[in-house]
């Protein structure tokens, strides 16, 4: 489509809509681990064949998947615009200011972020992702990253999630010597052994900076992160599912995998920050709370923090409530319980055609007002992308204090 016409067409959509944008369901799927199945799709929609199955929504997405098997455009959000197959990425590249704002998009290409549900049968392979130095040298972003678990949903066979290495291991200085095995013999799932899981509590979550070891649970989560799709991954069986070791030095230069072999992946790892003692509690993300104006039949809070690289909130409305929610910044929500409207828009859970908008920045400063039309809680979750609420993002205390 001619750039110009591209241009038009979502002016007047934003025009039109207030300064709001439907956007339509981006389904990714993955070739290494079996569905989970709860992504609200149909029994038969599940499997795609040489792709594998489906096993993510990509929400507001500018970020193609990486996969093995290409498929066009797997993984880029498009616009809801009846008659239109517009790319979420073209219209940001197109209608910066309009989508961003003036000032912002001076200092900002892209909304910067990736939001997404992962919803997996088996816990995922024990893996990390390339820090920006590392992920620099292939020309890719590194993939900070954190994760909420969403309630009133099934929690899988193994909601747990392992995260670094023990203490022990990088104190004396064992880790090449203790975890290269596993990396040269490809043959199991014992490496987890060196490793520590923690609970996955719905209603909470982590944050995780790359550069660090972790192999994420059961439960379906709904993941904040860099919008970025590098990776390496260190566990060769998962559930009984071997796991192609093409996949260990996947983003590692090929200088120096023919120069280290394996130990390039470990030599690309935040040894010190992998084994901290206090993991759990520079990691560990419990909802904060947000002062609401009194009276309000609306509870907020922080889900991801600890961060500038993104952040997001949850919005609950009681039935029959209502709240104009004023915000620093262009984000998008996605609605996992209820039903109601946002400005009037129409908004459902459960609905692929209802559950996703973009709120562009004019319209985020100048506030949306969100009403619960339904009998149970309309249960909203608000994604920020770089730098637009870094005076306010909590933080989470240091260990030991």
């Amino acid at each position: 489509m001619e750039r110009a016409l591209l241009r038009n067409i979502v002016e007047n959509e934003i025009g039109k809509n207030n300064g709001i944008l439907r956007l339509r369901p981006a389904l990714v799927a993955r070739d290494f681990l079996r569905p989970g199945k709860r992504l609200g799709l149909r029994e038969d929609q599940y499997s795609v064949g040489k792709r594998g199955y489906v096993c993510e929504r990509w929400l507001a997405s500018e970020t193609e998947a990486d996969n093995t098997v290409k498929h066009p455009d797997e993984g880029l959000s498009m616009l809801e615009i009846e008659g239109q197959d517009i790319l979420l990425r073209d219209a940001v590249s197109e209608c910066p200011q309009q989508i961003m704002g003036a000032k912002y998009s001076t200092s900002h290409r892209s909304l910067g972020r990736l939001a997404k549900l992962y919803d997996f049968e088996s816990r995922i392979f024990y893996h990390y992702h390339q820090v920006q130095t590392d992920a620099s040298k292939i020309g890719r972003t590194s993939k900070e990253e954190a994760y909420y678990y969403p309630e009133h949903v099934d929690m899988g066979r193994h909601p747990e999630t392992f995260f670094g290495v023990h203490p022990y291991l990088v104190e004396q200085k064992k880790q090449y010597d203790v975890l290269l095995p596993y990396l040269q013999k490809w043959d199991s799932d014992l490496i987890l052994m060196h490793s520590r899981a923690y609970l996955n509590v719905p209603g909470e979550g982590f944050h995780l900076p790359s550069g660090l070891l972790h192999a994420p649970g059961t439960a379906l989560t709904i993941e904040l992160q860099e919008p970025s799709d590098v990776m390496g991954v260190l566990q060769a069986v998962v559930d009984g599912l071997k796991v192609s070791k093409s996949l260990l030095l996947k983003d590692v230069p090929q200088q120096e995998r023919e120069k280290h072999g394996e130990r390039a992946a470990l030599n690309q790892l935040l040894w010190d920050e992998n084994a901290d003692p206090y993991f759990y509690e520079h990691h560990h993300t419990p909802p904060v709370p947000i002062i609401m104006s009194a009276g309000a039949r609306a509870t907020e809070s922080w889900i991801y923090y600890n961060t500038t690289k993104f952040s997001g909130k949850r919005l609950i409305v009681k039935p029959g409530g209502r709240i104009t929610s004023r915000e620093n910044g262009v984000y998008n929500i996605f609605v996992w319980r209820g039903s109601g409207t946002a400005d009037g828009m129409e908004v459902a859970a459960a609905q692929f055609e209802l559950d996703e908008l973009l709120i562009t920045h004019e319209k985020a400063t100048a506030g949306v007002t969100f009403v619960n039309t339904g009998a149970t809680d309309l249960e909203i979750l608000k994604f920020f992308g770089p730098d637009i609420n870094n005076d306010v993002i909590p933080k989470l205390p240091k260990y030991p204090g």
